[in-house]
């Protein structure tokens, strides 16, 4: 059974001694090779490990950073839309509300910033600010044509914001281990982490407007060259799938 970090069906492959090969980004953050973080966090590591048990794990991380971990697989409308420099920032950080977002993101001048929202219902502007709500079309076509990417440390938004080549700034959420972990991993690329949106971190936000870099990286296509992998490895008849695209 191939299971992407889904507890039922792997929870039932343990109790019935079925094999269940793990293929997600959670498999990864498990592996000893990735960055660690400063503080140990048991009691996450713990959930995490157990949460979704597998016989193999196989992963996806910002970097290749062991053998069985793969970079990022990026989606075709990912791949395959134009790039640009508009300006404006796109911000995505679902952990504070919109007053909190207009309050301290209003502290950088003649910044545009375009806030995704999961609270707001409607488009709304206010100054240099404008917030709108969570939608994908929008929050993609803001990534590709913005100056730089603010949003938490996830795994999906910031992997698409590296392959499209914008300058990115990540703020994981409290008390979420895979997150801290993925900011970690972030951090060692070179990627600016701050803890919060309190005054005490703006002068990082400044600097990293002003002076920012992108990093680069290299994702390529190579999907279909790790299911042939996995199948290679824990098939029986060696069988080969074909992915229907």
């Amino acid at each position: 059974v191939l299971n992407d970090f889904e507890p039922v069906s792997a929870w039932a492959c343990y109790l019935k001694n079925i094999p269940c090969i793990g293929l997600s980004h959670q498999s990864a953050v498990l592996s000893d090779k990735i960055p660690k973080l400063s503080e140990s966090d048991m009691i996450g590591k713990f959930i995490l490990k157990n949460y979704a048990p597998n016989t193999a794990h196989y992963g996806f991380h910002f970097l290749a950073f062991d053998d069985n971990i793969f970079t990022p697989v990026i989606r075709k409308q990912i791949r395959e839309i134009p790039i640009s420099n508009e300006g404006h920032y796109t911000v995505y950080l679902p952990a504070y509300d919109d007053r909190r977002l207009i309050s301290r993101l209003s502290q950088f001048k003649n910044i545009k910033w375009d806030i995704f929202s999961k609270h707001n219902k409607v488009k709304v502007k206010f100054k240099d600010i404008t917030i709108q709500p969570i939608n994908n079309e929008d929050f993609i076509s803001s990534m590709a044509s913005s100056a730089g990417v603010l949003c938490g440390a996830g795994f999906e938004t910031p992997a698409e914001a590296l392959f499209m080549g914008k300058k990115l700034l990540v703020i994981p959420m409290k008390n979420q281990f895979e997150q801290q972990l993925n900011a970690s991993a972030l951090a060692s690329m070179g990627i600016p982490v701050v803890k919060s949106l309190k005054p005490k971190h703006d002068h990082i936000i400044e600097d990293w407007l002003i002076n920012g870099q992108t990093v680069r990286v290299d994702y390529p296509e190579q999907t279909q060259k790790i299911i042939d992998l996995i199948i290679e490895k824990h098939s029986i008849n060696k069988i080969k799938f074909d992915i229907i695209a």
